[in-house]
C-alpha cells in the first residue's frame, strides 16, 4: 500500500471542509477596500481617505486559556479573545483596525472545532468594522497531540500620523481612568488552571468554565467614541504583567502613575483565586488585570467628560513626578 499525506496524519479534506464552513461568514466582514477573496496567496487591502497614514500592527494569541476551552468543549469565545488581544493593543495608539489574519495549528483537524473558533473571530471583526482577509490552518501531527490546538492572530490598523497616541504628552496632574475588564481576558491562565483544576466546579451558580471563558473585552467602540470628543494623552492595554508592567510602558521619564488600589473594582473570581491560591496581592497585580482592561490618561480638565461619555469608566489615580513610573497605594 502506497503512502499518502493522509496516512501521515494530515487530512486535506478536513481542511477543505473548514474553509467551506467559514467562507461565506468571513466574506461578510469584507468591505470595498478588500480587493480579493479568501483563497489567494496574499490578501489585498487598499487604503484611501487619509492625509498621512501610519499603519499600526499587533500580533498575539490566547495562551493556555485555550486549554480551558478545549477541556470544556466550548470553542465559540476563543476567536473573540484572539482578535481582541491584537486589536486592543493597536487601539492604544489610536489606530482603527483595518484587517485581521489568523493562524490555527493542531494535531488533528476537526472542521467543526476549527470553524467554531474562526466564527468567533468573524463576530469580533464585524463588531469592530474590521475585515478578516486571510489565515492559515496547519495540521501538524507529531508536533501537537490529537485534540490540541493553538490560535494566534495578526491585526493591522491605521491612524493619522499627527493623531498617534504614544504617551509623550502625559504630564503631572493628568488623571488615570480605568475601563473595566470582562474577567481574566487571556492572561495568567497557567496560574488560573493550577489553582482552579476543575473547570466544572460550581462558581456563583454556574460551571466555573463559563466565568473563565468570558471573552476579552473589545474596546474599539468606547475608545473611538472617546477620541472623537476628548484629547487622550495615553492608553494602556492591561494584559500579561497586569497594571504593574503595562502602565509604565506609556509613562514618560521622571513621571509616575500613582494608582489608588482601593478604587479598583476587582472581580469576585479573582478574589477567589487569590484566596484559594494564597497568592500575594502584589503578585496578583503583576499577573492579572484585576478588573482593569484598559487605562486611559487624560488632562484633568477632561476627566469629567470621559466619565460622562463612558458609563462604566472610573478614576483610579493621577500622574505625579517620580522616577518609579508606577506606584500602587
Amino acid at each position: 500500500m502506497s503512502n499518502t499525506y493522509k496516512s501521515a496524519g494530515v487530512d486535506k479534506e478536513e481542511g477543505y471542509k473548514t474553509v467551506d464552513k467559514i467562507k461565506s461568514a468571513v466574506a461578510e466582514t469584507h468591505n470595498e477596500n478588500v480587493l480579493n477573496n479568501l483563497g489567494s496567496f496574499g490578501a489585498f487591502y487598499q487604503i484611501a481617505g487619509y492625509r498621512n497614514p501610519v499603519l499600526v500592527s499587533g500580533t498575539d494569541g490566547v495562551g493556555t486559556k485555550l486549554k480551558v476551552a478545549l477541556d470544556s468543549k466550548k470553542y465559540d469565545s476563543i476567536g473573540v479573545d484572539c482578535f481582541a488581544m491584537c486589536a486592543n493593543d493597536i487601539l492604544c495608539h489610536g489606530a482603527k483596525p483595518l484587517f485581521f489574519l489568523d493562524y490555527l495549528a493542531c494535531g488533528k483537524l476537526d472542521s467543526e472545532i476549527a470553524a467554531e473558533i474562526v466564527m468567533g473571530m468573524v463576530k469580533a471583526c464585524k463588531d469592530n468594522n474590521c475585515a478578516l482577509i486571510g489565515g492559515e490552518t496547519a495540521e501538524m501531527p507529531g508536533m501537537y497531540q490529537p485534540g490540541d490546538y493553538d490560535v494566534a492572530g495578526f491585526c493591522v490598523g491605521i491612524v493619522e500620523k499627527d493623531e498617534i497616541i504614544d504617551g509623550s504628552t502625559i504630564k503631572a496632574g493628568d488623571k488615570i481612568i480605568a475601563l473595566p475588564s470582562s474577567g481574566f481576558h487571556s492572561n495568567g491562565f497557567s496560574l488560573v488552571r493550577k489553582i482552579f483544576p476543575d473547570f466544572n466546579e460550581e462558581f456563583e451558580g454556574k460551571p466555573l468554565y463559563e466565568t473563565l471563558l468570558v471573552p476579552t473585552m473589545l474596546y474599539y467602540k468606547p475608545i473611538h467614541k472617546l477620541l472623537e470628543e476628548v484629547k487622550v494623552s495615553g492608553i494602556a492595554h492591561i494584559t500579561g504583567g497586569g497594571l504593574i508592567e503595562n502602565v509604565p510602558r506609556i509613562i514618560p521619564e521622571n513621571l509616575c502613575a500613582k494608582i489608588d488600589t482601593s478604587k479598583i473594582q476587582i472581580p469576585t473570581v479573582m478574589l477567589e483565586l487569590e484566596k484559594r491560591g494564597n497568592i500575594d496581592r502584589t503578585e496578583m497585580y503583576g499577573t492579572f488585570n484585576m478588573g482593569v482592561g484598559m487605562v486611559i490618561v487624560v488632562d484633568e480638565k477632561h476627566a469629567g467628560k470621559v466619565l460622562d461619555l463612558l458609563d462604566d469608566a472610573y478614576e483610579i489615580g493621577e500622574i505625579v513626578e517620580n522616577s518609579e513610573k508606577i506606584i500602587l497605594i
